[in-house]
């Protein structure tokens, strides 16, 4: 599983005139003898140690705050808060990974999701309709603008060529080719991958792999939408989904315990560890 140079920074506001060519890029700032042109810029990043904190309600009450903030990286997914939540989701932020679907959100509660950030790196991800450059990309006018108003973000997207290699390793660790199967990857997806390439160790927080475990208790989708689905409904109704584009998140779970028993990564609240793979268990099977 390789993503080196997957992300790119994007660190101005004004779209120059290109003396040169990348897929992603920043565009520098005036200089002598230089012209403005895109660089391909890949995020410089490495962590010895991660939580990946979920959004999950498996969180809520679980007191795992402080733990997750003296981890030396933190990594958290779209617009879930910190404020309020801090004792079970703890208050630090590294890195943010963000769908285009939730770019609206994050703007909407930038006081606390942007302002507050404090050299926070933010990804964002998303079609290449929504990322394009010629005006037309919604996601990059969005960060453009989101620039423009807080400069000193670190914003970062995920380029087309890389989209395409998530494709390829969702379908090789599968056998399922995601369109062909009406497959959207989650930000988990991402945010999972994109971990395994800067984190030595990580902790996942929240992250259910067995459907044993969201039987035993029905809990929040998000935890900070308390009244909102439940996680079990979501998560069966997305994997049996055959009419338009669904999440497959208990698919992509199988693949997350399976990367665990090559990569150092560990699962809390729920707390399990990989199981034998001689180990039969009644699974709710993918129709997609």
């Amino acid at each position: 599983m390789v993503l080196q140079h997957a992300l790119c920074l994007i660190r101005t506001l004004k779209r120059k005139p290109l003396c040169g060519s990348g897929t992603v890029s920043q565009i520098l700032p005036p200089g002598p003898h230089r012209c403005y042109m895109y660089i391909l810029q890949p995020l410089k990043m490495h962590c010895k140690s991660c939580a990946l904190v979920t959004s999950s309600g498996h969180l809520l009450g679980s007191k795992q705050g402080n733990k997750i903030d003296q981890t030396e990286c933190v990594i958290r997914m779209n617009d879930a808060p910190t404020r309020g939540y801090g004792k079970d989701v703890g208050n630090k932020t590294s890195l943010r990974v963000i769908a285009h679907s939730s770019i609206q959100r994050i703007l909407r509660n930038r006081n606390e999701l942007l302002n507050m950030s404090q050299g926070t790196v933010f990804i964002f991800w998303g079609p290449s309709s929504y990322m394009r450059r010629d005006g037309k990309g919604l996601v990059y006018n969005n960060l453009q603008l989101m620039n423009q108003i807080l400069p000193q973000l670190k914003v970062y997207m995920i380029s087309r060529h890389k989209m395409l290699q998530f494709d390829d390793l969702f379908k090789r660790e599968t056998g399922k080719d995601r369109k062909i199967s009406n497959t959207w990857l989650s930000t988990g997806w991402f945010t999972m991958s994109i971990a395994v390439e800067l984190c030595d160790r990580i902790n996942v927080y929240g992250m259910v792999s067995h459907i044993e475990h969201l039987e035993k208790e029905p809990v929040p989708y998000h935890y900070y939408e308390p009244f909102g689905p439940d996680e079990c409904t979501m998560y069966i109704s997305h994997e049996r989904g055959r009419k338009g584009s669904h999440h497959r998140f208990i698919t992509e779970k199988r693949v997350f315990e399976n990367w665990a028993r090559t990569y150092n990564i560990h699962f809390f609240q729920p707390d399990w560890k990989p199981e034998s793979l001689t180990i039969n268990h009644p699974e709710i099977k993918p129709v997609f």
